[in-house]
This record gives structure tokens, sequence and C-alpha cells, in this order.
């Protein structure tokens, strides 16, 4: 009872103590990573690559997209990987057991597995000529050894041997672990690059044709030539080296001399194809370079964080990377058509123009590599009655890289006119588009209503009628009642009649805002209008504690004792929040005067029952009314809508 007062990798990777194998299977969604990049090679055989996981000692096997088939673990510290020259071994150099382990490349099963007499390593491998090659030892007695695979351990002699690397003419030898390369056009050719020493960067070139390495070039180094080596790769073919994916260093007569290089001084690592192919990292960038050219071929931006080691597919399909994610581990990425130059190519249409009237779309492809005489493109014209594309002529490019073409839009809206070109056997395949606003005309819709104000609950019928359009007669009729509980939603759409129109009820519950779309077609425009109708709320006043009722002239009053006070009970629409009004005049000398308006909010039920008060003499006429105010009773989903007067008079 109320009173009223008066005033907002690996994705699976297996590590185990003892070596085990998951079977291959079918590529899966995973995507390889590994948290201490151990290797990384590729196959040409069954088209996968092989990743090594330090931290985690495990092998993982990829397809050619990166997807993994399949895990080993146990391969503890695996620090480098390598496959035999017939791809039927995959060598993995297992640290932490001093040991190299022979896998089957389809299985990833073990075949065997070689114990190697140091205490650190073995460290880095190759395979040339028969032979697995490998270096171990410490920063101050590394060196060079081996392992023949053909020789059976069960026969008594021992396959692996140790202490290889040439001691004549090579001065102190190898300080420490030591980077290994081979090249495919030359076995038997092993380039051995020394990494982590404190005052020395040495680096030799022996041939291991005869199953004994031969001294063929060597360098003492003191900083001067290479300013360390992280990384040495054997020019394909040619009697030259790439360090640090930059410095060429050539080597005759047992010695090496520095040559001049090609390739971007910025280069960190590098990676060289069978065919002489260069691949060249710096920070997250990989280029891709001819054998002796130091224009860009191919250059790919690898995420933000750098990489690790980087590997050509054997047929020169693809370069694999190990990126650095912004967890800090290592993902494996594809790099396709490294060979390829990326031609440029534009499309300019104008951004403009009217349907069914012909325009001009003009470009040119350009390359860092002379182009073939006479490309042709490919053109499609994708638009609202094309919406897969269609097919238009071919376009034949001029000398100078230029083309144009004519075409007469025959539908309107958004026209995109897409031109590819297929790509050559230097050029990958590129493709460029434009867009053009093709007019259409208008249609005519309207929506009745507007402005409209109904009681609560009323049923309205809205029609939308549409004009001409082309193929699409559709229109959709939307309700958005006002207040944020309720959304905007579909009631209707459908074609329209005969007539033109569309109609739909609705029951104004709230003020609605009602909107009609018409989505257009490919000669006329979309549209959209809206109208907005009003609705009251059901509100009534009771009065009770009279004592009777009765007419004063021609009005019906509730008749109080001057010691009453009468009860008002207002019943409205609820809403969260919601008050009613209740306003009171007095009656004095035939005028009705304002004497209080106040506001009680509302129970959840709709409910609130107004205790008037005694006015304690006689005589006395007043009058009461319940009101919802739009924006003054809480809320404003509704329209003001007042009740009646109820009259009251107070006797003796």
């Amino acid at each position: 009872m109320r009173s009223i007062s008066t005033a907002t990798a690996l994705a699976v990777l297996f590590g185990s103590a003892a070596l085990s194998a998951v079977a291959t299977g079918t590529a899966s969604a995973a995507t390889a990573s590994v948290t201490t990049p151990g290797g990384l090679i590729a196959d040409n055989a069954l088209k996968r690559v092989f990743v090594g996981d330090r931290s985690a000692g495990t092998v993982a096997a990829t397809d050619y997209s990166g997807n993994v088939l399949a895990s080993v673990g146990g391969v503890s510290g695996v620090s480098d990987l390598v496959l035999s020259d017939d791809e039927t071994t995959l060598y993995a150099a297992a640290q932490g057991t001093h040991e190299i382990v022979a896998l089957d490349p389809a299985t990833l099963a073990v075949k065997a597995r070689y114990p190697v007499a140091t205490n650190t390593g073995p460290r880095y491998l190759a395979f040339t000529a028969g032979r697995l090659w490998f270096t171990y030892g410490d920063q101050w007695d590394g060196d060079l050894g081996s392992v023949d695979p053909s020789v059976d351990p069960a026969s008594g002699t021992d396959p692996v041997t140790l202490a290889q690397f040439p001691t004549e003419g090579t001065s102190v030898g190898l300080w420490g672990p030591a980077l290994l390369d081979t090249d495919p056009l030359r076995p038997g050719v092993l380039a051995i690059g020394q990494t982590g020493g404190d005052s020395t960067d040495s680096m030799a070139v022996v041939d291991v044709s005869s199953g004994t390495p031969a001294l063929t070039a060597w360098y003492f180094g003191d900083y001067t030539l290479n300013s360390g080596i992280a990384d040495i790769d054997l020019a394909a073919g040619a009697d030259r080296v790439l360090v640090n994916g930059h410095v060429v260093d050539d080597y005759a007569n047992g010695t090496f001399t520095q040559g001049t290089s090609p390739f971007p001084a910025d280069g960190q690592l590098a990676d060289i194809a069978r065919d002489g192919f260069v691949a060249q990292a710096h920070d997250n960038t990989v280029t891709t370079y001819r054998p002796s050219g130091s224009k860009a071929v191919h250059t790919y931006t690898i995420g933000s964080y750098g990489m690790a080691d980087l590997a050509w597919a054997p047929d020169a399909s693809r370069v694999f990377v190990l990126a650095r994610t912004s967890s800090g581990g290592y993902a494996l990425k594809a790099l396709t058509d490294p060979e390829k130059n990326v031609p440029t190519l534009t499309v300019n249409a104008p951004s403009s123009a009217a349907r069914a009237k012909k325009l001009t779309v003009t470009g040119k492809l350009s390359a860092a590599f002379a182009l073939p005489t006479g490309v042709k493109l490919q053109v499609t014209r994708t638009d609202l009655e094309s919406t897969k594309g269609k097919a238009l002529p071919t376009v034949t490019v001029k000398a100078d890289g230029t083309y144009s073409f004519t075409d007469t839009p025959p539908a309107g809206g958004t026209v995109t006119y897409k031109v590819s070109y297929a790509g050559d056997s230097g050029h990958a395949a590129v493709s460029a588009s434009d867009k053009v606003a093709v007019s259409r005309a208008a249609t005519a819709l309207s929506l009745n209503n507007n402005g409209k104000l109904y009681g609560y609950g009323a049923d309205v019928k809205f029609t939308a009628h549409l004009g001409k359009t082309y193929k699409n007669r559709t229109v959709a009729i939307y309700s958005d009642p006002f207040g944020a509980d309720k959304p905007k939603k579909l009631i209707k759409t459908g074609k329209v009649n005969s007539s033109g129109n569309i109609s739909v009820t609705v029951d104004m519950t709230r003020d609605t805002a009602v909107s009609a779309v018409f989505a257009g077609d490919a000669r006329y425009a979309s549209k959209t209008v809206k109208v907005t109708a009003y609705a009251k709320v059901k509100v009534s006043a009771a009065i009770s504690k009279h004592y009777k009722t009765a007419k004063i002239g021609s009005t019906s009053y509730y008749w109080f004792h001057k010691n009453s006070a009468p009860i008002v009970t207002t019943t409205m629409t609820y809403y969260k929040n919601r008050q009613e009004r209740l306003d009171l005049q007095v009656y004095y000398q035939g005028t009705w005067y304002d004497s209080d308006s106040e506001y009680f909010a509302l129970s959840t039920n709709g409910k609130v029952a107004v205790n008037l008060g005694a006015p304690g003499q006689s005589g006395i006429k007043a009058r009461i009314r319940a009101a919802y105010i739009n924006g003054s009773s809480g809320d404003n989903v509704n329209s003001t809508t007042y009740t009646g007067w109820k009259y009251l008079y107070f006797s003796n």
C-alpha cells in the first residue's frame, strides 16, 4: 500500500622413455610443430617431411602440406636428420643416448641403432657415397665419423668409424661441432663448417668417395673470411660454398677465397636445391634466387618471429620452413612454387557505369623475369545474375604488358571483373579483380499506418506495396517493438500479389517500427521503407472504501465519509521499472484544480494500491485518474495512456 502526499609440431608429439612408433595413417588437420628444432629433411619418394624436436625427443612425419601423419618418440636429444641416397632409410642423431637411429621413412619403425663412442654427440649428419657421415665432440675435440650401413654389426665388425677428419694439412683440425652438407650432383663431396669455437671459423671440403676422407680444401679461420659459421651449403655442381646464407667462398688448389656474392648480405641461412636454386632466410622472410642471379624470384613473409631452419623438397616444388610462433615454439610451413616468379597483375575498371552500356577495363601484367610472348588472360564477370561467374573472351597481353577489353554489363549492382593468368614454367599463377557499381532503376515501395496510435493489443494490418521490378517480386516485412528485450524479427517474406501488395498483422502491445525490404534484382535497386505505429498500455483504476455510489447532477460519484480514506488500485501492463502516475484534482467554485500528481512503482503483477488519505471535512468533491506517461513512467516502449476520471465525494 502506497500513500499519496497532499502536495560486451606438432599438434600431437609422442614422447616416451623407450623408442616406439605410431602407425602411419591419413593426413590429419594438425600441423607439425616443435619446441626445439632438431632437424628438417624432405623426401621425394613418399612426398614426406621429417621434423625433429630435440626437447621432446621425437621425430614426426608430415605430408607436403605440413599435416602430421606419424610420430616416433624416444630419440633423445635429436639434433639432425638425413635420408640415405635411395631414401629408404631416415637417420636421426640422438645426442642424449649417443647413438644414430635408423628409421623406416614409411612407418618410422626402427631399422637399426648405431652407438657412437663419444660423450658429446653425434651432432650433425650427411649422407653421400653410400655412407652416413656425422660430427661429434666438444669445443676442443671435434671430429668426423661415419657409419657403413652395409656392415652387419652381428658380423663382429663395427659399422661406426670415428676420428676420420683429415689430419694432414688441416693444422689443429676441428675445434668444435661442425656442420655438414653434400651436393646430390657430386656424390662423395662433403662440406664441413666448424661452429661454436671461440677463435676460429674453420671449414673444409673433403672427398669421401673412397670411404676415407681426403682433403680437398681447408681454411683455418680467424673470422676474417666468414665472421663465424652458422650455416654452410655446397653450391650445386660448383667448387664453392655458401656460408651464412650470403657469403660465397670459392675453393681451388686447396684454398678458400671469398668470391662475389649475388645474394643480399642480410641473409642468415640458406638451402640450395638440386638444380642450384637458392632459398635464403632473413628474419621473417624467405627469398629464392636463381643459381647466379641477384634478382629475387619469389619472396615469402613468414609470420613475425623469424625461423630456425629451411629445406628444399627434392623436386623443388616447395621450400619447408620451421617458423617461430608467438608461443615460442616452431611450426612447419610449406612454401609453394619457390622457383616461379610472382607476376604483378592490375585491373582497372570504372568505379561506376550504366547498366546495358559498354564499358572498358584496362590493366597490366608485369614480372621481374620476362613473360612469354602473347600471354592470354582469362576474364570472368560476376554479378547478380551470374553469381558463380561468367567466362568472357580471353584477352591477349600486348608487348608492353598492357591489356584492355570491353563489356556491356547486363545486370546492375556490384559487378566484379576478375582477370587471371594461369602461369607458366617460370611464373606462378596470379589473379586480380576490380568492382564496378552498375546503376539500377529505382522502384516504388510503401508501407501504411505510419504514426497511427492503437489501443493495447490491437491487431493491426500493415500492407506493403511494391512497384515495378525486373524479376524479383519478394518483399520481407520486419517488426521491431520498442525495448531492448524484444529484438527485431522477420514476420513474413513472400511474393506480392497481382496488385503488388503483401500484408501482415501485428499485435500492437508496444510502440513498433515496421519495415518492408525489397532486396533488389538485376535491374532495380534494393529499397527499404519503415513506419512507426504506436500502442497504448492497458490500464484501469478501481476505487474502494466508499459506502455508496450516487449521482450528483449527471455525474456518478463514489461517496465517502469525511474520515474515510479512499483506496485507488491501478492495474497496468507491466514492464521492468515501470511506474504509474496518479493525478488528483479538487473542485472549487465551479472549477477543477490540480491538487497532486505522483508516480508509484508497479509490482510485478502490474498492480499498485494507493491510499489517498481522509480529508476530515465534508462537502469536498475530487477526481482521480491513473496514467502511463511515455518517458516519465520509467520507460518509453508505449504511448502515453490515461484512464477516465473517477469522481469522489466526501460527506458527513
